[in-house]
């Protein structure tokens, strides 16, 4: 609930009312009992609005349909008032009867008691607004369950004197109004010493005071920004300083900080505790304040990964909602609540940490996350943002990985394989719609088989209508299965559930910004064609993320390489407002020497080149002798390159990227690039070694990129560089040289991470010194 928009203030400090819809009310001060996540499927935001305007058209001539109530509840404290405003789903004048419409799939009484309970709540609230807007007496409240899936309308009424409804409705506003108070005294603290705030890192780096420039003004004057900025700036301060200075200018309720990768969120932290002040982060009153929340993946912040989520299951689910008000007082007192500090109060409270981080959301100053909790399909923090009108400032940290990351988010696989493996597990009810699936896979098969030339990957028009078909069908009967059995503990076959559920939910918005994909694979055995996968692949989720960049009021996406501008801008969704910035590089171009070495990294010359290419690399080892790492396309060329180099200068030290590599494995290939050091460590460009990580100082003095880091030629590249010629007029550019170039660029920064560094990028690709590449390069690197 929006506690803290700017004109909620003003019109608090004018009159003393605080102004809270009835919904954000009744989930603050009425939900009680065990938290239980057991899943039953629930109708679409389509399907509930549909299902809305279907129980407001069989309703007689007189009936009123959203009716606006407003009322004020006057706490026992002088100035203390509390606006409540909502709109009931109907009022029958002439029958007294107000109802309030909840749709639902499946059975009335799987519908779990704590949802009726806060259901009912919302009613005697619109109750109370009701009886004291047309002084009624009493009213008849009628709860309207409506099953999307037969149409059929459950009432439940029951009648309610005036005075009952007034005293349920005085005893939510008592809940509700002492935090609400809390909350707008620490709205104007915080404020106020955003207002007060002084940069922690003075002097400014060389380039970092034009970046928090550029950063407050687009925070302050509501309007997006595309940041490219070297490493080594200091960017993360740079951006979260101006926009906490910009929050209270702008009335801004919430920063959000997205991150690609969990190192991201880390360096966000250390940056937000600096700007807090020494001691911030401890006790229990900060020294400045501001609430800082660091949301983590569910599996990552499970103290029970054994139990389900529900009561019955988890002791820390059971009575959440009884024991959440003292946990949630604590946590917004102890204010930094990363992952650590949030499960501390979490479990001294006992309740579950991760989901009292998704509470605590709502009332945290800064959200430190990952991408998917704005941007994904179910995006939490969207979510929120929409739902209670938040003002938000969005800061995208690395933002080069955000193109690929939505892509992801919007794209969805089914493979016929999974399909017969799931069979067995399901219920036996439900084999007959397995199989029927299965049977269009069949069809789908005998219908590639007929098409010429064969191959293994086609290209569909559309997704094949038939076996959509049969897919819902299977959605349907799984989710009305689900709803008669909740009781049930489902079985392994749920995961499959939820992808054919995604899948489905993709296919109703398939259009010109994805690719319906089928993959085909030879037999065995037959050598005939079977089919193997179908996939829809986003290559445009501007479509889909349009809506969530629209929705913050600022946006200020940074990284070291965002070049083209335009290239990001129309692939995001970004509007033709956006400005771009790039900061000038600190450095001095004479701390890097930059070369090309005249090879062809191209597939076909490979083993043709190899030995110039390693001959390159050791003699510049030989001249200065130190750590490096050598990127390649691929793991199949990093590996001809290692046995030749290998075995033509076995004395040059060497250890390599392998295609499993777990935690300890990484850190161990890391570890060898000690100061002391010397050798050539192996890497595959685009990997987890080529970007993210930082060796400064003589820990890496050099990276040799034998590669240009174009994606495969392949037949799926060649239908995106169509789409994107169709779209955007450079097919080619936006399908293999700006994504190339990119991780050129993020490999090569690893070498400069100081401003005392010193070192060597050695590029082995003649085509470096062709224009086209060579002008998307670092402008101040000397080629």
């Amino acid at each position: 609930m929006s506690l803290a928009t700017g004109s909620d203030v003003a019109d608090f400090e004018a009159d003393g009312a605080y102004a809270v819809s009835v919904r954000n009310l009744c989930e603050f001060a009425a939900k009680l009992g065990d938290l239980d996540l057991r899943f039953t499927p629930s109708p679409t935001a389509q399907q509930g609005r549909e299902g809305h305007q279907l129980v407001a058209s069989r309703r007689p001539p007189g009936h009123e349909a959203e009716v606006t109530l407003t009322g004020t509840f006057t706490g026992a404290g002088a100035g203390t008032s509390l606006q409540v405003s909502g709109r009931a789903d109907g009022y029958d004048p002439a029958r007294n009867v107000l109802e309030e419409v909840k749709t639902f799939r499946g059975a009335v009484a799987a519908i779990a008691p704590n949802h009726r309970a806060l259901h009912w709540a919302q009613l005697k609230v619109y109750g109370w607004l009701m009886c004291h807007s047309r002084a009624l007496a009493d009213v008849t409240l009628s709860l309207v369950y409506f099953d999307v899936l037969d149409q059929t309308e459950h009432p439940i009424s029951e009648v309610w004197s005036a005075a009952d409804l007034q005293v349920f409705f005085d005893g939510l506003c008592s809940r509700f109004l002492g935090w609400a108070q809390s909350e707008q005294t620490h709205r104007r603290t915080r404020d106020a010493a955003l207002r007060a705030l002084e940069f922690p890192q003075l002097p400014f780096r060389p380039g970092q005071r034009d970046l928090a420039g550029a950063v407050y003004r687009a925070c302050v004057q509501s309007r997006p920004l595309l940041v490219q900025a070297p490493t080594g700036i200091g960017k993360t301060i740079g951006t979260v300083f101006p926009a906490l200075r910009a929050m209270p200018e702008r009335g801004v309720d919430k920063l959000f900080f997205l991150t690609a990768k969990t190192p991201g969120r880390q360096v966000a932290l250390e940056a937000l505790y600096k700007v807090r002040g020494p001691g911030a982060g401890t006790g229990p009153t900060p020294v400045f304040p501001l609430r800082v929340l660091e949301l983590v993946a569910k599996d990552k912040a499970c103290e029970h990964k054994d139990k389900a989520c529900h009561g019955q299951s988890c002791p820390l689910a059971q009575d959440f909602y009884d024991r959440l008000p003292a946990a949630r007082r604590a946590a917004a007192q102890q204010g930094w609540l990363d992952q650590h500090s949030l499960r501390t109060v979490a479990l001294a409270h006992t309740v579950c940490p991760y989901y009292l981080g998704q509470e605590m959301a709502h009332w945290a100053d800064v959200v430190v996350g990952d991408y998917n909790y704005y941007f994904d399909r179910s995006a939490m923090l969207y979510a929120l943002t929409a739902g209670n009108q938040w003002r938000v400032s969005v800061l995208v940290d690395e933002a080069h990985n955000l193109y690929s990351r939505a892509c992801s988010m919007y794209s969805a696989d089914l493979t016929h394989g999974e399909t017969v493996d799931v069979q067995p597990d399901m219920p036996p009810v439900l084999r007959g719609k397995v199989a029927d699936l299965l049977n269009q896979w069949q069809l789908l098969q005998m219908a590639a088989e007929r098409t010429e030339p064969p191959a293994t990957w086609k290209l569909l028009d559309a997704v094949p209508e038939d076996w959509l078909r049969s897919l819902q069908r299977l959605n349907s009967a799984v989710g009305e299965y689900l709803n008669d059995h909740a009781a049930e503990t489902p079985g392994a076959w749920l995961p499959f559930y939820f992808k054919t559920l995604a899948f489905a939910t993709l296919a109703d918005e398939f259009g010109e910004h994805s690719l319906c994909e089928l993959d085909l694979a030879l037999a065995p055995t037959q050598g005939l064609l079977e089919v193997g996968r179908l996939a829809l692949r986003n290559i445009v989720p501007a479509h889909f993320i349009r809506a969530r960049v629209e929705a913050a009021d600022s946006m200020v996406l940074f990284s070291a390489t965002l070049n083209p501008a335009d290239y990001y801008i129309n692939l995001l969704g970004l509007p033709e407002t956006t400005q771009s910035l790039e900061v000038p590089c600190p450095f001095d171009p004479a701390q890097l020497a930059v070369s090309v070495e005249p090879v062809s990294t191209r597939r076909d010359d490979r083993l043709a080149s190899l030995d110039a290419l390693v001959d390159a690399m050791a003699r510049q080892f030989e001249q200065q002798g130190g750590n490096y790492l050598a990127f390649f396309s691929s793991f199949d060329y990093l590996e001809l390159a290692l046995a030749r180099l290998q075995t033509r200068h076995p004395a040059v030290p060497v250890w390599a990227q392998q295609r499993q590599m777990g935690e300890a494995s990484r850190h161990a290939f890391l570890q060898q690039f000690d100061a002391q050091g010397q050798g050539i460590g192996f890497a595959v460009l685009g990997g987890v070694f080529g970007e993210g990580i930082d060796l400064p100082g003589r820990r890496l003095i050099g990276a040799f990129i034998a590669t240009l880091g174009l994606p495969q030629f392949d037949a799926v590249n060649q239908a995106i560089s169509q789409r994107m010629q169709a779209r955007f007029g450079r097919g080619y550019d936006y399908t293999y040289v700006y994504p190339g170039i990119q991780k050129v660029v993020q490999a090569a920064g690893r070498v400069i991470r100081t401003p005392t560094d010193t070192g060597t990028i050695i590029l082995l690709d003649e085509r470096y010194r062709e224009f086209r590449y060579r002008t998307l390069l670092p402008h101040w690197w000397r080629l």
